[in-house]
């Protein structure tokens, strides 16, 4: 027995050492902070995709047998009509959305306001006609925001040709009273190729491949420089006291812009700040169609007086109007991921000189539409589901970049003075991204604004880690044309605010049809160049795409994080590589 007790005793003092040994490691373990978890975008990401097909079947069924998407289109052309930035319209627009959305189940349908934008206007009437030396009857639309001639008017022609600011001498004490025509007479080449056109093959084979000149030729701030310009000279004729301007139409894709149609938008005025009162059109001016403009450019140019009479009826309603987005949701049901969200938009404003169909009013009823089949389907999503019809797209994409600085990040901006005649979210980066909580919970946007074609495909925006998860989202609808995935970026539209923050933004590749040749910016983008069977494939596609989206168990890949505050240094030669070469400061 003694020698039992002397076992034992050890044995439990081994014991309760391990065990003090063991509760010390543990409370040392607890109390070192945690690492918060890695977002799922962050993480390895399945080989295989767990696709529903029954629901890609079910919201076949309903996008192309149940269609509403013209009667969409029908209210939003017909019933408001054109939605300039700042418009009546505009905001007629933004609520009967907003009605719309809470209609067919949404929730949380309500607009957001995303800062003063500027002045409000409508065209309630333009008309231009030549009294001599031949009566004729002009296609014409006043510019936008150009001030009224308050009545007809009636004046003699002249045309001017500035190109700098010396040009100014030689028009001086020589306007007055006159109707200007500005600008040089344009060739008008022949209509030798189909306006409305479809991708071929080669066609989608070339923009499937990436490529490797990345430079881009065209410079935004070097053209709202040469804009800058155009105010200077609107200033300098309203000095004159010249009576209106008359500019002519610029050419479209194929010739497109002649045989009546015209294009109407901040080109055919004097600056890109026409907007704001600061900046506003100094006279009267209006754009017309190319034959018409060419048919007085010949008759001045040969010394024959010419008498225009004209009408430019408009109507400023406000120095200081906001813009607002239409947002609605359908919430998420995961207790997991109810708080990330998959978005999905295009802009609700278009110009005025129609009612803004193509641009880009097919592309808010295609985002009305899928919101509409997947209530319709009643479908619960893990994911929240929203919606955002932005409002100032056509001036800088204001309404989505504004949204998305609310929301998710910004790029703080230049303020120096070479940068004040850019407009805000086109100023060269001041420092890196400022990102906010809500960043991390956003899984992709997806975006369609290229008129009113069908899908075949999605521009990745330079995401190579998402391309191996569409290519299997888009197998099941290669019936539909859907079969192009292209790495290029491309820009001009709503999902450059999202990319701009390094946030997952997809632009649909779509069938051109005429958008470039006739319908953007023009006369002519009215509800007849709608596509009804090309629209109802583009919001079966895009509804696949936002419900695989918020099913599926992560959120999407992103790019690494974009860093624009250092790309002049990145772009800088590379010093001392030459060998020999004497060394410089």
């Amino acid at each position: 027995m003694r020698s039992l007790r002397m076992l034992i005793a050890p044995t439990i003092l081994f014991a309760a050492l391990a065990f003090s040994l063991f509760a010390a490691e543990k409370d040392k373990k607890e109390a070192a902070p945690k690492e918060p978890p890695r977002p799922s975008y962050e993480m390895p990401q399945p080989e295989k995709e767990s696709l529903d097909l029954a629901m890609y079947q079910s919201i076949r069924e309903e996008a192309l047998r149940h269609s509403h998407i013209m009667e969409y289109a029908s209210g939003l052309r017909g019933g408001i009509g054109p939605r300039l930035t700042g418009s009546p319209n505009l905001k007629r627009a933004n609520e009967w959305t907003r009605d719309q959305f809470t209609a067919m189940g949404c929730t949380n349908a309500h607009l957001e306001d995303w800062g003063e934008f500027g002045m409000g206007w409508q065209q309630l009437n333009t008309w231009v006609r030549m009294a001599s030396p031949d009566p004729a009857v002009f296609i014409a639309q006043a510019a936008p925001w150009s001030p009224a001639t308050k009545g007809a008017v009636t004046a003699p022609a002249v045309w001017v040709d500035i190109k700098t600011e010396a040009d100014f001498d030689k028009y001086k004490g020589k306007l007055a009273g006159k109707i200007v025509f500005l600008d040089e007479m344009r060739e008008v080449k022949a209509v030798d190729k189909p306006l409305f056109t479809r991708d071929e093959d080669a066609d989608l084979k070339r923009i499937q491949e990436y490529p490797t000149n990345l430079a881009n030729a065209f410079s935004f701030a070097a053209f709202l420089k040469t804009l800058a310009f155009r105010e200077k000279i609107g200033r300098f004729l309203a000095a004159e006291q010249a009576v209106a301007a008359i500019t002519p139409s610029r050419d479209g894709r194929y010739g497109g812009g002649s045989g009546g149609t015209l294009f109407d938008d901040t080109g055919a005025g004097f600056g890109w700040l026409i907007y704001q009162r600061e900046h506003a059109n100094a006279l009267p001016v209006a754009v017309t169609a190319i034959e018409n403009y060419g048919r007085v450019y010949r008759l001045l140019k040969a010394g024959v007086p010419v008498s225009i009479e004209l009408n430019i009826d408009t109507k400023f309603t406000g120095d200081h109007e906001h813009g607002f987005d239409t947002i609605a949701e359908i919430p998420g049901t995961d207790p997991k991921l109810k708080d990330e969200v998959v978005m999905l938009g295009g802009h609700l404003d278009s110009w005025a000189s129609a009612t803004g169909a193509t641009d880009n009013g097919a592309g808010s009823v295609v985002a009305m539409e899928v919101m509409r089949i997947l209530n319709a389907l009643q479908i619960k999503p893990r994911r929240t589901i929203r919606v955002g019809l932005w409002t100032g797209e056509e001036e800088g994409e204001f309404g989505s970049y504004g949204y998305v600085k609310q929301h998710f990040g910004f790029v703080p901006r230049s303020s120096a003075p070479d940068q004040i005649t850019v407009t805000e979210f086109d100023r060269d980066a001041s420092g890196p991204i400022q990102l906010k909580p809500e960043h991390q919970k956003l899984s992709a946007y997806f975006n369609l604004d290229n008129g009113s074609g069908r899908v075949r495909g999605v521009y990745l925006q330079g995401n190579a880690a998402i391309a191996p998860i569409f290519v299997q989202w888009i197998e099941p609808l290669k019936d539909l044309g859907v079969a192009t995935l292209a790495m290029r970026d491309t820009g001009g539209t709503d999902h450059e605010a999202f990319d701009a923050v390094g946030l997952p933004g997809f632009q649909f590749i779509q069938d051109p049809l005429d958008y470039g040749s006739r319908t953007h910016h023009s006369n002519m983008d009215t509800y007849e160049r709608l596509q009804p069977e090309d629209l109802a494939q583009a919001a079966l596609v895009e509804a696949t795409f936002v419900y695989n989206a918020a099913m599926r168990d992560q959120m999407l890949p992103r790019k690494p994080l974009p860093h624009p505050e250092l790309e002049p240094k990145r772009s800088q030669p590379l010093k001392n590589v030459m060998p020999g070469a004497e060394t410089r400061d």
